[in-house]
């Protein structure tokens, strides 16, 4: 039956559902109704079955969120769910970043220096900030390499944002059973081979309500379909994980690293890669839509050794797709530092000689690690080649401790560093402060530190911009620092 032409079928067969998930042994009495609908042969002989249960799944789902979409005066209407409805992550980090004169790597996108000379900062309980003019000269100098510098902001390009939940879904027990009950009919209908690309195509529009999607037990159950489509080597499946249009996100942008949906630091999204790269989609756009978008956690999985990132690192260097040579720089760092990145990247410098000229020229004198990073990231990153000559590392949003200090202090020409949210705490800052002597810029926003790590920065002459927001940081101890400083 067309379910458009008779509604109260389809409310029936909805109905008609959940009373056999009611029974004892429920769900295995829905996986045979399920099973009686496809037929016992590969091909199930009727064309209607798969949209009207899709449908029934749909409406249902909708109603397990109809309470929440009610009360939102911003929420998609009946008719953009049943088009497809996309959630938005759109809500900046709670804190903007402001550093004293510094250059656009450490600083945020929200951040803008509009004045040359910034005027005293007034010290409240949440922001406290440290200034400190050791000549005009030393100023004018820092304000001129801000100014005159052309390059992409490496934190825009490779951070990825940390997933952002603007709603919170909890469910009442008679929704939380309808909604398990559904999508694991929409589980059940993707290990059908033959339904597979029918269900892609019908799911490919995301037709699920925001509050669906901001709604982690849904994203995390309805996992299992987008890794079927994943796993599916069926073009008219995986493309399915791709957006309907440009600037509409598809199944692939929200289930991968900083996706509203992503729960496993890029596992799915690793898997999605390489299904997509397999295909038709080896292209030069393909390759350019992930560095603008992706390149951090490409970067992040491929350091740990994911086989599917390398390849696609080393394409980007082999297509061209990188410009700023520090980024390219960091890519081959990145490869270096496990055997199959190693392996990979000597085959494509056999094939293009100029990479290797690049590197001999020496390291990066700019270097951002993605987002979630580890010490243990960062150690295997900075044992892969030479960074002598790196000048501003930005750490933000990782999560590094006071561990890697060991390998900061091994940064000669260190000049600024960013640890904006991170836990780093006052084990580091003492190491830091006997050993980095050349250090002008420290970000210490959101980290643990406290009176004790901050009063052995006093040591460090040559600190010019010091952020201290949102630490625990005492008056008392922002006296002292500014006799010192």
């Amino acid at each position: 039956q067309d379910f458009g032409k008779c509604p109260r079928l389809r409310l029936f067969t909805q109905e008609y559902i959940l009373a056999l998930n009611e029974l004892n042994a429920g769900m295995e009495v829905v996986k045979k109704f399920i099973h009686s609908m496809h037929g016992p042969t590969g091909q199930c002989p009727h064309p209607r079955v798969l949209p009207n249960l899709v449908a029934v799944c749909l409406a249902a789902i909708y109603s397990c969120y109809e309470e929440f979409i009610n009360s939102r005066d911003n929420s998609p209407s009946l008719k953009e769910i049943r088009n497809g409805c996309q959630q938005q992550c759109d809500r900046k980090p709670n804190l903007p970043l402001r550093l004293l004169h510094t250059s656009p790597d450490l600083v945020s996108q929200e951040a803008t220096l509009t004045e040359s000379r910034l005027k005293p900062v007034i010290v409240t309980s949440n922001e406290i900030h440290v200034e400190v003019e050791r000549n005009n000269t030393a100023n004018q100098k820092m304000t001129a390499n801000v100014g005159n510098d052309s390059e992409p902001n490496l934190i825009d390009c490779l951070m990825v944002s940390p997933t952002c939940s603007t709603m919170s879904i909890e469910l009442s027990a008679q929704a939380d059973r309808i909604l398990g009950c559904y999508v694991e009919i929409l589980k059940m209908l993707s290990d059908y081979d033959d339904w597979r690309p029918a269900l892609a195509s019908l799911l490919q529009p995301i037709p699920f309500p925001k509050e669906a999607l901001a709604h982690e037990k849904f994203t995390k159950e309805l996992k299992y379909v987008i890794q079927r489509f994943a796993e599916d080597p069926r073009q008219e499946v995986h493309s399915c994980l791709l957006s309907v249009r440009a600037g509409k996100d598809g199944w692939f942008q929200l289930y991968s690293p900083g996706g509203v949906a992503c729960d496993d630091d890029g596992e799915l999204f690793a898997s999605m890669v390489h299904i997509l790269m397999g295909s038709c989609y080896k292209t030069k756009k393909f390759l350019l839509s992930l560095a603008e978008n992706k390149l951090g956690p490409c970067m992040l999985l491929a350091l740990r050794g994911n086989q599917t990132m390398v390849e696609i690192l080393c394409l980007m260097l082999e297509y061209n797709i990188i410009d700023n040579n520090d980024t390219q720089l960091q890519i081959i760092s990145t490869l270096e530092s496990t055997d199959v990145g190693k392996r990979m990247y000597e085959q494509l410098c056999d094939r293009q000689r100029e990479l290797k000229e690049l590197q001999r020229k020496g390291g990066p004198t700019r270097l951002t690690l993605p987002s979630k990073s580890t010490d243990a990231d960062l150690a295997r990153l900075l044992s892969s080649g030479s960074f002598g000559n790196l000048e501003n590392l930005s750490l933000a949003f990782t999560n590094v401790t006071s561990a890697c200090a060991e390998h900061l202090i091994k940064l000669p020409s260190l000049k600024q560093l960013n640890l904006w949210s991170t836990q780093f705490g006052d084990a580091g800052l003492r190491l830091l402060s006997e050993h980095l002597t050349m250090l002008q810029v420290l970000n210490l926003c959101e980290t643990p530190v406290t009176d004790a790590g901050l009063l052995a920065l006093s040591s460090m002459k040559s600190l010019c911009s010091l952020n201290m927001n949102s630490t625990k940081l005492s008056a008392d101890t922002y006296e002292d620092l500014k006799v010192f400083l």
